[in-house]
């Protein structure tokens, strides 16, 4: 048997297959329009995909989520790793709509079962830095993704099928180092009771997480967005067809994300959680002013003060109910978190999916910028007069 990893290479290899499961989760973003363009599916369908995914996440939350608990970190996610291979084959073959749903179908649920077994484990080899690296991989890696992925479809060749080959040996890579990782949980009765779709929030945890929850759905709103109609969007109102400009948008707004986790690493949950929701009113306002006024540069500007609030209310997030769980009931808490997170990641942009075909896509972005500009100033409102009893104890 090999010799088990050490902490600091554990910390870096769930890191880096947090990041890994991510990139994959956003790489078809910037291929939307080729697919489209090969199987000749109307939009409705490409929101079809997109929700397909997401759902199939939550369903991955809501039933899987807490196994970890109960068998051990490193079976679980070794599943979820078999699974996202699986995927990963599937895109490569995919010629048809239903392979393509198939896929994203397969690869949702991976990914939910690997972000909350992934958050908790490394919660659980670090708890000051666990938080930071949750916070921070699953958004580098929405931005190697669709960058990455739109730099190959635009230079290299294969461009539906390179990307998933180099995500493919990846996983392929970490299925087999994942036996050198110390297991940090040790196996306990109720496996099969944990299957029942059920959110495991633990009582102490559970005031926090109100407090902090319509920040969060903003917040989780705007990535959803982003990841399905953004780079519509800019086509529709810049002219613009780089394959580049989907990606990049996403990659703007999850690399400003994850460097202002960085740069807030050390300040207290209360003071990211302000600051987010102010941050995200102010890159709201920008967008919608550069879709208004047709210009590129204002929209990549507003998207990174967008990211930046993003980032900031993740890791605040994180902080104020993440601390509270005992060990055994992280993975469950995390997995709670998630499924309403995705649940604001999805059903809003579902729901302008339908609109724009009644609206068209500007008018839909309007509505969608000023619900959500009008949910922050209420976060913000509530977090000033309530969320001193969150800055007590929450920073690991």
């Amino acid at each position: 048997m090999s010799r088990p990893a050490s902490t600091h290479a554990s910390l870096i290899f769930l890191a880096i297959t947090l990041l890994g499961f991510l990139a994959a989760s956003s790489a078809p973003t910037p291929l939307y329009h080729l697919y489209q363009e090969q199987m000749q599916f109307s939009p409705a369908v490409l929101t079809l995909i997109f929700g397909v995914y997401a759902f199939s996440l939550l369903a991955a939350l809501l039933t899987v989520g807490s196994l970890s608990d109960y068998l051990g970190r490193r079976p679980v996610l070794f599943v979820a790793l078999l699974l996202n291979i699986l995927a990963m084959l599937l895109f490569i073959s995919a010629d048809n709509v239903a392979w393509l749903i198939t896929a994203r179908l397969i690869q949702g649920f991976a990914t939910g079962m690997a972000t909350s077994v992934l958050g908790a484990a490394l919660l659980d080899f670090d708890r000051r830095q666990g938080p930071l690296i949750t916070s921070v991989a699953p958004l580098l890696g929405m931005a190697c993704g669709a960058l990455g992925c739109g730099l190959l479809a635009e230079f290299a060749p294969l461009p539906l099928q390179l990307t998933y080959w180099i995500l493919l040996g990846l996983f392929l890579a970490q299925a087999v180092y994942l036996w050198r990782l110390t297991e940090s949980v040790s196996p306990q009765p109720g496996a099969w009771q944990s299957l029942r779709p059920t959110l495991h929030v633990p009582p102490q945890a559970r005031q926090a997480l109100w407090r902090i929850l319509p920040l969060d759905l903003a917040a989780w709103a705007v990535g959803g967005f982003y990841l399905s109609l953004a780079p519509s969007l800019v086509r529709a109102a810049t002219g613009s067809t780089s394959n580049l400009i989907g990606g990049a948008l996403v990659a703007v707004l999850t690399l400003s994300g994850a460097s202002a986790i960085y740069l807030l690493r050390n300040q207290g949950a209360d003071k990211m959680l302000r600051l987010s929701a102010s941050l995200l009113v102010i890159g709201l306002a920008l967008v919608l002013t550069a879709v208004h006024g047709a210009s590129l540069p204002l929209f990549f500007v507003g998207t990174l003060v967008t990211g930046c609030g993003f980032g900031a209310g993740f890791l605040g997030a994180l902080r104020s109910i993440m601390p509270l769980a005992l060990p055994h009931e992280r993975a469950g808490l995390m997995s709670a978190f998630y499924v309403l997170s995705y649940l604001a990641f999805s059903l809003p942009s579902l729901l302008a999916g339908n609109l724009t075909r009644i609206f068209g896509l500007i008018p839909t972005t309007d509505g969608y910028g000023a619900a959500l500009i009008v949910l922050c100033v209420a976060a913000l409102s509530g977090l000033r007069q309530s969320i001193k009893p969150l800055g007590n104890g929450v920073r690991p």
